[in-house]
């Protein structure tokens, strides 16, 4: 089976690797193919002599092959046996794996090959067999299993019959040394002769067969595994081997299998992997090896052949993670092939040399830079080191070295050694300590858990990042001239004191580690001039801020709470993002700092004031985005070197007037706030050029200034006015322009209130390029609008309500690439848009479009913009697209040319084209272009097995295809459907790939075929579903497309001939997500890889079904690390890819594979959307913002709608959003079918979060529930965290109000941090109330409110978190108050002894807890449990709060009666929980009234005193005497005079007592009071003991009284 000759065209095909080029292929050394050749022509001259079987006595006995004394008979090979042979291939292509049927597979495997000499008995000649009888006894063996790529053959072409299943013979040890020293002890061999002496096998093989941590990979208890193995002949082989077989064990098989002539030289068995090979030891597991691959790159066990599900283990053929080549050591580039040029640079990257080339030897003396990564070299020889007098750069990566080369130390000139990206565990014996000179050592990504002791002193810079360190290396500390150290992504949890003596550090990055804070001794850094500290776990920066030389401080993603107040001189550069500061305050008054940029985005802060803007002068760049801000201070207009502010993504009412003095100010983005209004003096802003005011709450825009003092005025002609019907006065002509008209020329101004009478202003900026006014209320454009605004290059017009747009001046924008339209009320488009030659994306989707498209000369048709790549018709439902025959127009124009207007073939550069919903005849639908890698075309309907969906997208600014979409539905009784997309994986700033990206369109071509075949493939008996079905369908796929990739997709250069690949195509990837729907059980499964994701909107709230991959996810960083894979600073794998999960990407398995994480989920009534999209909205967008922006929106118009808001808020590359409604599973589509709403802001509210959310309900009158809050322990959080506290009360009032929208609640009014709220019923309160309780524990609260006891999070019993950040108290009672409106606030208010009892209910609940009367829990019963009838009220229960209640799963929990304060008439109470917050039932909460001060940690409380007080005995003397007045008359409390005032006179006059009399007295006061507590006794025993009695019992007494004797039983 291994046996046989190669074809010519498979000898030229033998290494073509796709990872290698033609100078890296693997080639047989001369003195071997002369060898051979040799061999060859005496053969054939023995044949034309004395035929085939006849032996030439002229051939040395050495170069006989054994066939030619094996065979003497062979019979014809049946046809039926061929199906078992594979066509030939050479060794380095990758073999297809196509799906197979189980029954041939089956009979391929356990098909019994019976080959013993009585059944061969007259077939085959025993002798030929078995040439040498002592072997012809051997035991037959199982291990092997043919799968012979073409037939086996003998040197001579006839196929050669073997027996596969029998033991080969062992071959006879033969000395190779012809000529050899007599004695050898006496001849020192070289290194690089390259001799390989005798070993016994070591363990130290046995670490391949391992997995990371050391452990074995257990793979004991599998039988066998499938291994394919590639000879050197260009076969392929499968071996059924177990997990505990060696090579060691293989090698005897491996070698009676080769092909004649090759059975001379020494064979390895060879592992080849992402582009890198290496000899396996003799006691490494190949199954092992593969197992672990295998998961690795995403696989399951129970995946089974090629995720077939058959359930057996391993995949013989995965090429594209692994290959085992069986060839000769001897095997690799001839001298003549290394084309080297010049001898002192040398780079001989992945050429897989497993010693140094000759030709090196020969100019060692001039090398000085040596590359040799990627090459499966186990040593250097010494000799070769010595004789390289001038090496100065040695690069040793990617070599697969377990220690250090010996020799490395004979290299005295090296300067720089790269030995990362190996498989270094220790570096004992390396002798690096003995290199004079060096400067450079990189060991990063390796297995190193410790460093040597003694590092050379000459070693500047020093890389040890992605390693296994848990300790910092205090070697380290000892290297007293180190400059630049990275130690990032290891385990290290701090910095030990002598990181101080690194008194000469200029650069330190410990990114990815969990470092919690900085030593003292780190001040001693006086040279440090860059710190990357970077996701770690460090709380006070204050070692690092104020040190001399610092100038760059990244520190995001960490735990800080505040900002150093001291900072260095020369610090210029900081970040600190993403942390939980709450307060930005810095330095003192007397100084002012040299920071030149500041990001503190993604904080949590709520306040800047103006001494800490003050303090910092030198300002250039500011980011402030996603916090609590809700204004801006004035001193912001002192920073007079400000170029960019950002301050997205908070709650800015308005803009500080002082902002048109920032002269040099560039980029100004204030999106997603709720500003009203812009300061007119933004107009002095003479840099400004590009200003964002997205998602604000704009209704008016300022003209410019009747004058402009003290800013610069350029002269230019006359204002143009607007031409349409007279509104508000004018812009007011003028000579003179503000400075701002000459500089802006980005403009963003979506989704705001802007109306068609607020745009005069926008026609004096003749500098603009990119203009966007999405999402507004314009009515109208002014027939002169772009008369002056000749540069505009990109127009967005969407979701207005245009029913007209102006054409007189479109022929003058001859810039205009870009216009959309879409969403408005248009119904025709002008003639002159047709004029706009530059026009590439046009979107006029979702409009009013009824026109007929072959009136040419009157309306718009697309074929007179050539240069179209865009064009969105989708959603115009009445538009037909028909051809017109007749003569209707221009008689000049033919019928023949007419008919072509209706069509889109003369659109040669087109690339996406929208035509949903559209209708479309057949005369014209042959004129629809087809798709392909580079076109997707829509014409489908937007309604799928009942549910509706939209689809946007825009293309990035390569103007190529880079998303793919899928929509498919199944037919039959279950009507189950998929929506997906897959594309795009890089960011935008990234270099733009100038082709589409196929994989997309492969993808989305073949999802469903493979999905099918893996649903129909799954073992239900074995509990598989479809989770397992949707994992391999990703897995499969992203097999194939590299099957399809290497293999048919190859193309032939003219010159060499040698088969190549695009690069572009083999580093390309796509990320992908599926959502495959259930509509009959209501299920739903997700399954995405990479960053494109799928969120659900559930009543409004974001639910996340899906992750988001990326390398900072420290679960992701340790798979990736376990793959042999690394992690750069910057967060990219292999300093490459951003995303950890993809398909494609193949140079980066299994570090990047293609396995989803998958999500069921069960849908209910609740559910209202889903949103699919890739990065470009979810890089900008939140989940919450995209699914506040899409409520009650159309699912067409939702998608539009996303898409515009993710361009104006800046994204850049190809975007796609998909947006599903779910509302037909579970309603009639007549029934909540959502509508687009078109509103205006509601009078009172400046609140853009609010604005997007549902109108808030009417004032509620009648018979209507009151709801008031309190905060627990708000005085005590206000102690402790002013700052904290401002932050979480925004966030908790945010909460509140949202949910108010959304449960249908009315704002009463606010109290400090107490809500009134009323609703129209009573479900519609609860539903509020435990949808609150529950969210709030989602919030992201600042970690200084989680640090105090009342915010500090608290488990139950069964691990469940019950509460965490601010918990509320909330009470509940209904009736019919009285409804008055505030003449102030002109909102409703409630008045009546039922508000105070919803009041008093409030607070006597507890933390945490929904407290309500009994008229609410009846309602309870009727509703929700369905114990009690119902209950008659004026309005009637909305459904959603019902289903929204009982999906929170609520239990009740009866208090009794209890009387409220200043209330006569007790309450009967209960409170409700939700399922998952149960445990606060049975919670007790610590009472702490007024606690002392904690004692300083240096002074111990003194110890208890068994002496007596006299202080405490009158106290008790006192104490007595009221009880025994008590009982004996209680009328005397009524008296003027207090009867206990005299209890002085029980105590003898001396007051200096002795302890026995003191005891005596204490006694006689004992015997009273039990006294006194016997006649209690007898009047509590005359009434049943119940709480009532015993409050009736002690009426009577005072309350100082009673608090002692209250006091006195808790003692007891």
């Amino acid at each position: 089976m291994l046996s046989g000759t190669t074809s010519k065209r498979g000898s030229q095909e033998s290494s073509n690797s796709p990872y290698l080029n033609s100078e890296q292929k693997l080639r047989k050394s001369k003195s071997t193919e002369f060898l051979h050749q040799v061999h060859r022509k005496l053969s054939l001259k023995s044949l034309r002599r004395n035929g085939r079987n006849s032996t030439d006595e002229s051939v040395h006995p050495s170069l006989r092959t054994a066939s030619s004394s094996v065979v003497g008979f062979q019979p014809p090979v049946p046809k039926r046996r061929l199906l078992r042979s594979r066509a030939k291939r050479s060794a380095d292509d990758v073999p297809p794996i196509p799906p197979r049927p189980a029954e041939l597979d089956e009979m391929y495997l356990e098909i019994d090959m019976k080959l013993d000499d009585e059944a061969m008995a007259g077939i085959v000649d025993p002798g030929a067999l078995y040439p040498d009888t002592t072997d012809a006894s051997s035991p037959a063996s199982d291990l092997y299993s043919s799968s012979q790529s073409g037939h086996s053959s003998s040197r001579y072409g006839r196929p050669t019959l073997r027996n596969p299943f029998s033991q080969p013979p062992v071959s006879r040890i033969r000395s190779l040394d012809l000529i050899s020293p007599t004695d050898r002890r006496s001849f020192p061999i070289p290194d690089s002769w390259a001799v390989t002496p005798a070993q016994i096998p070591s363990l130290e093989a046995e670490e391949e067969s391992m997995s990371d941590d050391g452990r074995s990979s257990g793979a004991g208890d599998l039988p066998r595994w499938k291994i394919r193995i590639y000879g050197p002949d260009n076969n392929d082989y499968i071996l059924r081997i177990s997990a505990d077989d060696t090579v060691q064990t293989l090698t005897p098989y491996l070698d009676g299998k080769l092909p004649a002539g090759e059975e001379h030289e020494k064979h390895e068995l060879y592992l080849r992997e992402r582009g890198r090979e290496r000899i396996l030891s003799p006691n490494e597991r190949p199954a092992k090896i593969l197992r672990r691959c295998l998961q690795h790159a995403g696989y399951d066990e129970s995946d089974g052949d090629a995720g077939t599900g058959k359930g057996a283990v391993g995949l013989p053929g995965v090429p594209f993670l692994l290959k085992f080549v069986y060839r000769s050591q001897f095997l690799g580039p001839a001298d003549d092939d290394l084309s080297l040029n010049n001898f002192a640079y040398v780079n001989l990257i992945a050429r897989s040399l497993v010693t140094i080339p000759v030709v090196l030897h020969q100019h060692a003396d001039t090398i000085v830079s040596l590359r040799l990564s990627r090459n499966p070299l186990n040593d250097i020889p010494g000799d070769f080191m010595q004789s390289c007098t001038a090496l100065s750069e040695l690069y040793l990566s990617h070599t697969f070295l377990k220690k250090v080369p010996p020799s490395i130390r004979l290299g005295a000139t090296l300067t720089l050694l790269d030995l990362s990206s190996n498989r270094l565990a220790s570096l004992n014996d390396a002798g690096l300590d003995e290199l004079p000179r060096l400067a450079t050592l990189n060991l990063q990504n390796n297995r190193l858990e410790r460093l040597l002791d003694v590092f050379p002193p000459s070693l500047l810079n020093l890389n040890v990042s992605n390693n296994k360190f848990g300790v910092f290396p205090l070697s380290i500390t000892k290297l007293p001239n180190l400059s630049r150290l990275d130690i990032s992504f290891n385990s290290i949890r701090e910095l030990p004191q002598a990181i101080g003596r690194l008194t000469r550090l200029t650069k330190l990055v410990v990114v990815g580690n969990r470092i919690s804070g900085l030593p003292d001794e780190f001040r001693s850094l006086v040279a440090l001039d860059e710190l990357d500290c970077r996701r770690n776990q460090i709380t006070d920066l204050e070692p690092a801020c104020q040190l001399p030389e610092l100038a760059v401080l990244s520190a995001d993603h960490n735990n800080l709470h505040t900002l150093p107040r001291s900072i260095g001189p020369m610090l210029h550069g900081l970040n600190v993002s993403h942390n939980h500061i709450t307060e930005l305050v810095v330095g003192s008054s007397s100084y002012s700092f040299a920071l030149t940029c500041l990001d503190i985005s993604n904080a949590k802060i709520s306040v800047l004031s103006d001494i800490t803007v003050s303090r910092l002068p030198q300002l250039r760049t500011l980011k402030l985005d996603r916090n609590s801000l809700r204004g801006l201070p004035d001193a912001l207009g002192d920073l007079k070197w400000l170029e960019t502010l950002s301050c997205a993504d908070n709650s800015l009412s308005g803009i500080p007037e002082t902002l048109g003095k920032l002269q040099k100010l560039e980029s100004l983005d204030l999106h997603n706030n709720s500003i009203t209004e812009l300061p007119q003096s933004l107009w002095n802003c003479a840099s400004l050029s590009r200003a964002n005011f997205t998602s604000n709450l704009l209704a008016v825009l300022h003209d410019p200034p009747s004058d402009v003092e003290d800013s610069p005025t350029i002269p230019v002609a006359k204002l143009p006015s607007p031409t349409f019907a007279p509104r508000r006065p004018s812009v007011v002509p003028r000579l003179d322009l503000p400075p701002l008209a000459h500089s802006l020329e980005v403009l963003n101004l979506a989704e705001n209130s802007l109306t068609d009478e607020m745009l005069p202003p926008l026609m004096i900026f003749k500098e603009l390029r990119v203009l966007n006014l999405s999402l507004n209320d314009i009515q109208e454009l002014p027939s002169n609008f772009f008369h002056d605004l000749t540069l505009l290059e990109e127009i967005y017009l969407s979701g207005n309500r245009l029913t007209h747009f102006p054409g007189e001046d479109l022929p003058r924008l001859e810039r205009l690439s870009t216009l959309f339209l879409n969403g408005n009320h248009l119904q025709h488009l002008p003639h002159e848009l047709g004029q706009v030659n530059s026009l590439s994306l046009f979107d006029v989707g979702n409009n009013l479009l009824k026109y007929n498209i072959n009136n040419i000369d009157y309306d718009w048709n697309w074929n007179f913009n050539k240069n179209l790549v865009y064009l969105n018709l989708s959603g115009n439902k009445q538009l037909q697209i028909k051809s017109d025959m007749t003569n209707y127009g221009r008689p000049s124009v033919s019928s023949a040319d007419r008919q072509s207007f209706s069509g889109f073939s003369a659109l040669s550069r087109l690339r996406v084209l929208g035509l949903m919903d559209v209708t479309i005849t057949n005369t014209t639908g042959s004129d629809i272009p087809d798709e392909g890698d580079d076109r997707r075309i829509r014409t489908s309907s937007s309604l799928v097995n009942g549910l509706s969906y939209g689809i946007a997208d825009t293309l990035g600014k390569n103007r190529q295809p880079l998303m793919m979409d899928l929509v498919h539905e199944f037919r039959g009784f279950k009507k189950d459907t998929v929506f997906a997309m897959f594309g795009r994986s890089h960011p935008a700033n990234q270099a733009a790939a100038t082709t589409s990206n196929p994989l997309a369109k492969y993808l989305k071509d073949n999802f469903v075929r493979v999905f099918i075949t893996q649903l129909s493939a799954l073992d239900r008996q074995r509990g598989e579903g479809v989770p397992d079905a949707l994992r391999r369908s990703f897995l499969k796929l992203n097999q194939e497309h590299h099957d399809s990739l290497f293999g048919s997709l190859r193309r032939t250069s003219g010159a060499g001939g040698l088969p190549i690949v695009d690069a572009s195509q083999v580093y390309n990837g796509a990320s992908g997500v599926v959502v495959y729907i259930d509509v009959v059980d209501k299920r739903m499964y997700i399954a995405n890889a990479g960053n494109a994701l799928a969120i659900v909107s559930r009543r409004g709230t974001a639910i996340p079904v899906s992750r988001k991959h990326e390398p900072w996810d420290r679960t992701e960083a340790a798979r990736i690390r376990a793959a042999q894979g690394w992690i750069s600073p910057s967060g990219l794998v292999g300093d490459e890819l951003d995303i950890s999960r993809s398909f494609g990407f193949y140079h980066l398995l299994p570090m990047v594979n293609a396995r989803p994480d998958i999500f069921p989920y069960e849908l209910t009534s609740l559910d209202d959307i889903v949103i699919i999209a890739n990065r470009g909205l979810w890089d900008f967008v939140t989940y919450q913002t995209a699914v506040d922006l899409v409520q009650h929106t159309e699912p067409t118009a939702a998608a539009q709608k996303l898409r515009d808001v993710a361009i104006s808020y800046g994204a850049e590359g190809s975007t796609m959003v998909m947006v599903v409604s779910l509302a037909n599973l579970f309603h009639d589509k007549s029934d909540g079918a959502p509508t687009d709403r078109r509103r205006r802001r509601a009078v009172g509210v400046v609140d853009r979060i609010l604005d997007r959310l549902k109108d808030e309900v009417p004032p509620p009158v009648g018979h209507v529930a009151i709801v008031f809050t309190d905060i627990k322990g708000s005085t005590h959080l206000w102690e402790a965290t002013p700052s904290g506290m401002i932050t979480a009360i925004h966030l908790h009032n945010n909460l509140l109000r949202r949910y108010l929208r959304i449960c249908g609640g009315y704002e009463v009014r606010t109290e400090g941090d107490s809500f009134m709220c009323s609703f129209p019923t009573v479900l519609a309160a609860v539903w509020w109330c435990l949808t609150v309780q529950v969210e709030l524990l989602k919030v992201s609260w600042p970690q200084d409110i989680l640090d105090c006891p009342d915010g500090r999070e608290i488990y139950d019993v069964d691990g469940r978190l019950m509460y965490r950040g601010l918990s509320i108290r909330i009470g509940i009672h209904c009736g019919s108050p009285l409804c008055l409106t505030d003449p102030v606030t002109n909102r409703m208010d409630y008045f009546g002894i039922l508000v105070t009892r919803a009041a008093r209910i409030a607070s006597v609940a507890a933390g945490g807890q929904i407290m309500f009367s009994a008229d609410v829990l009846n309602e309870l019963n009727a509703r929700i449990f369905q114990s009690d009838p119902a209950v008659e009220y004026p309005e009637p229960q909305p459904k959603e709060a019902i289903d929204g209640i009982r999906h929170l799963g609520p239990s009740v929990f009866r208090v009794g009666e209890m009387k409220l304060k200043g209330l006569e008439v007790p309450e009967t109470l209960s409170f409700v929980l939700p399922s998952s917050l149960l445990g606060r039932s049975t919670y007790i909460e610590p009472i702490v009234v007024n606690p002392p001060p904690l004692p300083s940690p240096s002074l111990r409380s003194p110890p208890p005193s068994d002496r007596f007080e006299l202080t405490q005995v009158r106290e008790l003397a006192r104490l007595c005497v009221r009880l025994e007045i008590a009982c004996a008359d209680p009328a005397l409390y009524s008296l003027p005079g207090k009867p206990d005032a005299d209890a002085d006179i029980l105590l003898p006059a001396n007051t200096d007592l002795t302890d026995s009399e003191l005891s005596a007295l204490l006694y006689s006061l004992t015997i009273r009071i039990e006294n006194t507590e016997l006649v209690l006794r007898h009047k509590l025993n005359t009434h049943a003991l119940t709480k009532n009695a015993i409050v009736s019992a002690l009426r009577d007494l005072d309350e100082r009284t009673l608090e002692e004797l209250r006091t006195m039983l808790q003692i007891r």
